[in-house]
This record gives structure tokens, C-alpha cells and sequence, in this order.
């Protein structure tokens, strides 16, 4: 992992370690005395989690959803990718920084917290399985799996990444079936070679959508042979767009 990305980490984890600025909060959202699922006792266990929780109900609050649709369905749903992290909390960070995606009030910190709690989870991921075969393409939020590069190519996939302008952005497929695509040149995918062994983790599904839009679910990689990470969309436009 290039020193700049190993600098950020650390600096997210001192940030939010040490419970500085934002990440304060008296407790999250519900009532711990009657916190029965693994997921909310686990956010009851965590400074850091709570405040995240707090946030969360905070943002929802001052939400509108983006395409008309049932604000507190598109709720259940998030809290529902939450719950299904279990104990995880590089899952739940990255569920309910999610959620603060979908209702437009994600904290940078949050941001910085997850992708140095889900960087660690694809590293472990790679030391406990070294060598791993493919596996299917992360489904859940917070799931990490091993795969391939198969292509590198410009975002419109016109040509070899490794020889195009910066202005042709970035494009990648997977031996899994999945894809990140940027309209800028990533410098992660830019130091990576075709073959190279990737962990996938899923860190972001989108919830406020119109019906049956399933673009734009973002992955954070590592790859392990160039030690480059990108955390991009699967397709170019979110759900929703053009």
C-alpha cells in the first residue's frame, strides 16, 4: 500500500481513536438497556459506533428521498444492511456511512474511519486465505472476497489503461464479474497489472433509487501483488443517472 494511503489510515484511526470533534456523542439512536440483536449490541459497545448511529438518525430526519420514494422504506433497508453485519464493525461503519451517503450528511471522518476499518477486514481477508481462488462477487455490505484483474482499460473501453491519456479516466474488470469504473485515471488501477490478485470488499449499496436500478454499488480493493486500493463505482452513472 503506497505510504500516502498507509498515512491516511493512521490518521483516521488516531481521529476517531482518540473520539476528537464529531465523533463525541452521549450514545446512539436507541436504548441500550433493550439492544437485543448482535449488531445493536455492538454499537452499544462502541464509542464510535454509537456516535455513528447517532448521526445516522440525525440525517434521516432532515432527509427527502431523491426519486419519490418511501422515505422510511428506503430506512428499513439500510438498517436492515446494518443489522446484517452482525458484530463486524468495519461492516457496520461501512453500512451506516452508507445510510449517511443516502441521506446526504456523511462526515468526512466516517468516511476516513471506513475505508481504514474495510482496508484492514481485505488484508486480514488475504492473510488468513493466502493464495485464494476466485470467489462469487461480494453481495453484502461489508462482505470481502478474493478475485482477478482481467481487463484494464480507459473508462469508455477503448483502449489499454497503462498507455492512455489521464483524461480517458479508468476502467476494470474482474475474473468474479465485477467491474470499477472512474472518469478520472486511478492511481490504484494505474499500478496494477492484468492477472493480479484483488480482495473486493462491497462497502456501499444505493437505496434511494428509482424501481429496479441497481447501479452504483461501490467496492474497496486492495491489490496484493501492487499494493495499489480504489474504492469505485461498478458502473458510471449511479442509479438514477443517464
Amino acid at each position: 500500500m503506497p505510504s500516502s494511503s498507509r498515512t491516511a489510515i493512521w490518521l483516521a484511526l488516531v481521529l476517531v481513536g482518540t473520539g476528537s470533534g464529531s465523533a463525541r456523542a452521549d450514545g446512539p439512536s436507541f436504548d441500550c438497556r433493550k439492544a437485543s440483536l448482535p449488531t445493536e449490541k455492538a454499537v452499544c459497545a462502541d464509542p464510535q459506533l454509537s456516535a455513528i448511529d447517532a448521526l445516522v438518525a440525525k440525517a434521516f430526519k432532515d432527509s427527502e428521498p431523491s426519486f419519490g420514494g418511501d422515505k422510511r422504506k428506503i430506512a428499513r433497508a439500510l438498517v436492515a444492511d446494518r443489522n446484517a453485519c452482525m458484530d463486524d464493525t468495519a461492516c457496520i461503519v461501512s453500512a451506516q456511512n452508507n445510510a449517511l451517503q443516502t441521506y446526504g450528511q456523511a462526515p468526512s471522518w466516517v468516511q476516513d474511519y471506513n475505508i481504514a476499518l474495510i482496508g484492514k477486514k481485505a488484508l486480514d481477508t488475504a492473510a488468513r486465505n493466502p493464495g485464494a481462488a476466485d470467489q462469487p462477487l461480494p453481495s453484502s455490505i461489508g462482505q470481502c472476497a478474493p478475485t482477478h484483474i482481467k481487463t484494464l482499460t480507459t473508462r469508455l473501453g477503448d483502449d489499454p489503461l497503462e498507455t492512455a491519456s489521464p483524461e480517458a479516466g479508468s476502467a476494470a474488470t474482474f475474473t468474479n464479474g465485477g467491474t470499477a469504473v472512474s472518469y478520472d485515471r486511478e492511481p490504484g488501477l494505474a499500478s496494477s497489472k492484468v492477472g493480479d490478485p484483488v480482495i473486493m470488499c462491497l462497502i456501499s449499496i444505493p437505496r434511494d433509487c428509482p424501481k429496479d436500478d441497481e447501479r452504483g454499488r461501490i467496492y474497496y480493493s486492495v491489490d496484493l501483488a501492487a499494493k495499489g486500493t480504489w474504492a469505485l463505482p461498478d458502473s458510471e452513472h449511479l442509479c438514477g443517472g443517464a
